[in-house]
């Protein structure tokens, strides 16, 4: 409202000086003023409304704010009243006294003295013209530029034009040689100069003839208006006068000399300068009744403006008188209440302001003391929010039981490794969830032992492993092995257990365990195979033909017996051998579908054996790359592969074994497949197929898929196995290696 006060105020000032912006924008800042001051008006009513509310209530410093704010606003108007009086008598007496008629008479013989000097100007240019167009009047034309030089010079004018009868140009001498189309007389001029034979007329200086004309009487007459000077060229007083020959009467042609000379600039400054002030003089005095309202309105409207200021102001200033002890009653009402909030201070330097911050800082330090405890509250709750976080992204898993076993929390990795929807069976045993009930109760068991006699011999927390899903027939070694570590968790009556599955760890160590026992049997064994082989055959030989028939039929069935048992332990020691001491892969660059297509012709001639007939068809990708790979190591793996495809579909009608590499340029890797369309791996088996003596086959050793994943890790190669599905059933089996391209 300040704001808006103060820039009216200036358009008024503003007005004020200029009578023209005034009237014209009079209605506006009337119609602004009235807008502020009803603004104003309101505030004021609503400053008052709040008072009169505040003394109803009773609430403390409303008596003092009352005084106070009509002890400035009778310190604001008296003064403002008395002012607008004085001011308006003089005003009103001062503009009277503006206008004079001595002012007037000076203003008006002064124009009369300028008009009269240019008057004579004009008609000496006349006279000398005349003179010199009787000059010109035996020239003719072809010499008429040099007369026009000695004309300009003789008449000391800045520019001399001879004209025909039609307007054209015929000399000139001055400034109008330099134009490319010089400014021509109007035809009205021309009828004019050869009717009074002369005439003059002044340019650029129309503002100093009454009426705004710009001719003057020289001469034998007076010239039409001229026009307003739109080029901006300085006042000048021109004259055109006929130019007769004797030809030209024959003819009823005449010239017309065109003579230009410019007006003294002392003169036209002065002309100027007087016609200005009477003008001006003459407008205001016509307007003397607009200017006393002008000036009176604009101090009417300032007064009107300053009354509601000093109102509203001193409503405010009293306001601020009050505020302190307004302040120190709310907070003390605020602390009361258990609001501790930060408290109004105010920065004077009187005792009240004192009083406030004092207040406000003893307010503070019970705020700083309660928010010390709240930020020990909350830095609990970020450090369980921080750990919540860290128990999201652990690998291990995680559970807190209470007392009676029931899951209170448990983690993402707790649901991972135990394959159980955890967070469903919040609230519940552990022994409840479905697949759990002998871990849960093995749990519970530690815990009952490691609060009695572990508890006792002062142990922090106890551990066991486990072994999760119970052995399925055909397969006693498929289960997950856990390590499992819980304890008591301080200050509370819950328990935390902890566990990580390490089942690639056990079927590591099983593996290495397995490569050991390999080598140590290939060494045992082979030994005494051959032997045993060659005793047998000695003693046939020797009691062929000494013994009787059926003894001879006896002999050579057991024999046979064990020459066959022992070439099997033979082969099954070199198995051993071949998976105990697989010979690092020396890795080099190969086309692998040119070692398929080479491993393939054996089975294609081999016409021997139950398998020969068996189709094998390929899916080769000819964009494949060569890749880093060891032929001897990776033609055993399709020997393997091709075998173990033979060996399930055994017996089946249609058999079925394709062998299918692909490229993948995004991940620039060569995918080797070997599927067949026999019964698949049991699921039992598929978890665990590639480690050592873990076979479906009567006959077999189990060391095929571990002789390919051995050799799939010297190559960095990703292996996979699985069952083939169509709508639900199995239609086959599928292992698949992906190697590297040489870069």
């Amino acid at each position: 409202m300040a704001a808006l006060g103060l820039v009216l105020l200036f358009l008024l000032t503003q007005a004020t000086g200029n009578r023209d912006l005034y009237e014209r924008n009079y209605a506006l800042l009337f119609a602004l003023n009235v807008a502020v001051a009803a603004l104003l008006l309101l505030v004021i009513g609503w400053i008052v409304l709040r008072l009169a509310l505040r003394l109803r209530r009773g609430r403390f410093g409303s008596r003092l704010l009352v005084k106070l704010a009509a002890i400035f606003a009778l310190v604001g108007l008296l003064p403002g009243l008395m002012i607008y009086v004085v001011s308006y008598q003089f005003v009103n007496r001062s503009i009277e006294s503006w206008f004079d008629v001595e002012v007037e008479g000076a203003l008006a013989a002064g124009l009369s003295l300028g008009r009269a000097t240019l008057d004579t100007l004009a008609i000496d240019l006349a006279n000398r013209t005349r003179q010199a167009a009787t000059q010109l009047s035996e020239t003719p034309d072809a010499s008429a530029g040099l007369a026009l030089e000695r004309l300009r010079d003789q008449l000391n004018v800045n520019d001399v034009v001879l004209w025909s009868a039609s307007g054209q140009m015929i000399a000139s001498a001055g400034e109008s040689r330099f134009l490319i189309n010089p400014e021509r007389p109007s035809v009205q001029q021309l009828r004019s100069a050869r009717a009074q034979r002369v005439i003059t007329q002044i340019e650029g200086l129309e503002e100093v003839v009454p009426g705004g004309k710009g001719t003057l009487a020289a001469g034998n007459g007076t010239g039409p208006p001229a026009a307003a000077n739109a080029a901006g060229r300085a006042p000048r007083v021109k004259a055109i006068a006929v130019v007769n020959n004797s030809s030209a009467k024959v003819l009823g042609e005449s010239r017309f000399l065109q003579v230009t000379d410019a007006l003294p600039a002392a003169l036209v400054a002065n002309a100027i300068a007087v016609q200005e002030a009477n003008r001006e003089y003459q407008e205001r005095a016509l307007a003397r009744g607009g200017l006393r309202r002008m000036y009176i309105g604009t101090l009417t409207l300032s007064l009107f403006l300053a009354v509601f200021g000093a109102v509203l102001l001193a409503v405010l200033l009293g306001n601020q008188l009050a505020k302190p002890l307004l302040v120190l009653a709310e907070g003390v009402r605020q602390v009361a209440l258990g609001d501790l909030t930060p408290k109004a201070a105010l920065q004077g330097k009187d005792e009240l302001g004192g009083l406030t911050r004092s207040f406000a800082d003893m307010t503070q330090q019970l705020a700083d003391a309660r928010s010390a405890v709240q930020q020990s509250m909350s830095q609990v709750d970020a450090a369980r929010a921080n750990l919540q976080t860290i128990l999201d992204n652990l690998t291990a898993g995680v559970i807190v039981l209470d007392m009676g076993g029931r899951i209170q929390s448990s983690n993402p990795g707790a649901t991972r490794i135990l394959r159980a929807p955890l967070a469903a069976y919040h609230g519940k045993a552990l022994g409840e969830v479905p697949g759990l009930e002998l871990f849960g109760k093995d749990v519970q068991a530690q815990f009952a032992d490691y609060l009695g006699e572990n508890a006792a011999r002062g142990l922090e927390h106890w551990q066991q492993s486990f072994q999760l899903n119970a052995a399925m027939p055909g397969a006693p070694d498929n289960a997950v092995t856990l390590i499992a570590r819980g304890a008591k968790m301080p200050g509370t009556e819950e328990f935390l257990l902890v566990f990580d599955d390490i089942s690639e760890m056990v079927s590591a160590q099983r593996a290495q365990a397995w490569g050991e026992v390999a080598r140590r049997l290939a060494h045992e064994i082979k030994n005494p195979l051959t032997p045993i082989q060659l005793s047998a055959e000695r003693l046939e030989m020797k009691l062929t033909g000494k013994v009787g028939a059926p003894e001879q039929a006896l002999l050579t069935k057991s024999v046979k017996t064990i020459v066959d048992q022992v070439d099997a332990m033979k082969r099954l020691v070199n198995e051993f051998r071949d998976y105990a001491r697989l010979p690092a892969a020396e890795l080099k660059p190969l086309d692998l579908n040119a070692l398929i297509s080479e491993v393939l012709q054996l089975y294609l001639h081999d016409t021997s054996g139950d398998h020969a007939l068996l189709p094998i068809y390929t899916e080769l990708d000819g964009n494949a790359p060569h890749i880093q790979g060891d032929a001897a190591q990776l033609r055993q793996i399709i020997h393997n592969l091709l075998q173990n495809a033979q060996d399930a579909l055994e017996g089946k009608d249609a058999g079925r074994i394709t062998l299918k590499t692909d490229y993948s340029e995004t991940s620039r890797r060569v995918r080797l497949s070997v599927r067949d369309n026999g019964s698949g791996f049991p699921e039992h088996i598929l978890k665990r197929a590639f480690e050592p003596y873990v076979t479906t086959k009567v006959k077999g050793t189990g060391l095929g898929l571990a002789v390919v994943k051995k050799i799939a890790d010297e190559h960095s190669a990703r292996i996979d196995i699985s069952n083939r599905m169509a709508e639900g059933k199995i239609e086959g089996a599928q292992v698949s290696l992906s190697f590297a391209v040489v870069a």
